[in-house]
């Protein structure tokens, strides 16, 4: 697989994780509503865990789009290189 490839199938495998996570984290808080026995406190708590995870969601979201800009970068400077390599050699070949 190319490393486009990759890096789409790893942006999608995480966004993918943030919506059914963000779905479990919802059906739980509604199960919490519905049985009446969470109490104010414990709906702030898991508020805040779910704000926590959102933030460490995001941060790596971002250092995931940092591995690719950096790898598409390696890529082309690999490519140019054999590029350049292969017209040197051509160029050496010619009398």
């Amino acid at each position: 697989m190319d490393p486009d490839g990759r890096m789409v199938v790893t942006i999608v495998a995480i966004s993918s994780s943030v919506a059914i996570m963000g779905t479990i984290a919802w059906a739980y808080i509604e199960r919490l509503k519905i049985r009446q026995g969470a109490t104010p406190k414990q709906l702030g708590s898991i508020d805040e865990r779910l704000a926590r995870m959102e933030n460490a969601i995001d941060a790596m979201s971002v250092e995931v789009e940092r591995i690719s800009e950096g790898q598409r970068f390696t890529t082309k400077l690999l490519a140019d290189r054999k590029a350049d390599a292969e017209h040197d050699s051509v160029r050496e070949l010619r009398p």
